[in-house]
Parts: C-alpha cells; structure tokens; sequence
C-alpha cells in the first residue's frame, strides 16, 4: 500500500512539472508573439518613413538637415537587430524624435498641409502609432506576467532547471517619447 502512494506522489509531482513547464512554454510564446507585433508595426512605420519624407522634400526642400536626421534615424532603427529590445526602443525613440522634427516643417507650408498624399500619409503614421502604442502596452503585460511566473514559487523552480530567462520590458529612455507622435495640424 505504502509503494501505491509513494507512486501517485511521484505521478503526481511529474504530471505538475509538466503542467508548469508548458504553462512557462505558453507565456514565453506570448512574449515572442507581441515582440513580434512590434517589429510589424515598426516595420510598416519604417516603410512610411521614405513617402512622408520625399512629400515634405517636394515642398521644404531647403530642411536637408531634417531630412537627413530623419533618414539616419530611421535606418539605425533599422539595422537594430530583431531581438534586441532595448536598443530598439533607443532607436525609436530616436526615430519619434526625428519624425516631430519632420511634421514640425509641415505647420510653415500650408499648401502641404492641403497635400493630399500628405494628408493620406499622416493619417497612416497616426493610425501606425496608435497600434505601435498598444503593441508595446501588450507586450510589456506579458513580459510582466512571463516574468512574474518564472520567479514566484513554485515556478522559479521548473524555470530555472529548465532554463526560462527573464525578459526586458520595452522602455524608453524618455517619458515624453511614449507619447504618439503628433500628426495634428
């Protein structure tokens, strides 16, 4: 009788450290998912970049400088590589900076302002910004619940036999760049 329980105690104890490895397995696919998001919405905002750029070109064409820092920043953005979050939200931190620079030029030229291809561009980078914002909003909750699992007990313990690593939240060095970049005019 006494081998029967010691038995279901060790079945037991094996199908629980099943259930809490897959569970971690789940959250850390959760986690690869939104990052995975992100890089999307980065993606089509770096591709929106070069359009907006070469529409206020045709109408500022004395702001190289702007363009320029725009151009440079978008392509260290670029070049960051794909799992490397906190140089990526360097980078886009960066890049948002770059882009207010950018419509800030707008405001001078009220014939862009009219510009359709300018107006249809804008209304892309904002509604890019918008899911950018609440990509980020998502993965940070799940790097928060990915890593609230794998250092609680008894988590810790499948985490660390099995090699569950913490992940980096995508923050920004300034608090001002977490705001959507002002398309308004």
């Amino acid at each position: 009788m006494a081998l029967w329980i010691i038995l279901a105690i060790i079945v037991l104890l094996i199908i629980w450290v099943i259930s809490m490895y897959n569970g971690l397995v789940k959250l850390k696919i959760k986690v690869d998912n939104s990052w995975s998001d992100i890089r999307v919405f980065l993606k089509k905002r770096y591709d929106l970049i070069p359009n907006l750029v070469n529409t206020v070109k045709g109408y500022a064409a004395h702001e190289s400088q702007t363009f320029e820092k725009v151009t440079q920043a978008r392509n260290a953005a670029v070049s960051v590589p794909a799992g490397d979050v906190q140089a990526s939200a360097q980078a886009n931190q960066a890049l948002g900076g770059a882009l207010r620079g950018l419509l800030a030029i707008a405001e001078n030229y009220p014939e862009l302002k009219a510009n359709q291809n300018f107006l249809e561009l804008q209304s892309a980078l904002q509604s890019i910004e918008g899911d950018l914002g609440n990509a980020r909003r998502y993965y940070n909750a799940t790097v928060r619940d990915y890593n609230t699992a794998i250092q609680q007990f008894p988590g810790v313990i499948v985490a660390n036999m099995s090699g569950f690593k913490r992940r980096e939240f995508y923050e920004l060095d300034n608090p001002q760049e977490a705001q959507n970049v002002e398309v308004k005019f």
